[in-house]
């Protein structure tokens, strides 16, 4: 287990000291890059005004992101191969029909 340190990040111009274990600080990074970037995109859009309501939104979009990923995740895996190997066969014949043209 690694020791929970400290870490200093930035999120829209304000400081904020966070504890993180040693290991996860490059993810920690990575969610605060992300949150930053969906925060100044709501901001630069004009439609919401004040932090806290930035902040909301942020969470609600990167919820609903993470919520519709999670549902997308659970695909069918037969009918997922079935079209991979339906698309294998088109792209065999039109390469079988282009070597033919030659």
């Amino acid at each position: 287990m690694s020791e929970i340190k400290g870490l200093d990040v930035a999120i829209m111009g304000r400081e904020f000291r966070v504890a993180c274990p040693e290991d996860e600080q490059e993810a920690l990074l990575q969610s605060v890059d992300y949150l930053d970037r969906k925060m100044r995109e709501i901001r630069d859009s004009g439609k919401v005004i004040g932090v806290e309501r930035i902040a909301i939104m942020a969470a609600l979009n990167i919820t609903h992101e993470l919520l519709n990923t999670r549902i997308a995740g659970s695909f069918d895996i037969g009918e997922f191969k079935s079209r991979i190997n339906a698309m294998q066969a088109q792209i065999e014949q039109a390469m079988t029909e282009q070597d033919e043209l030659f």
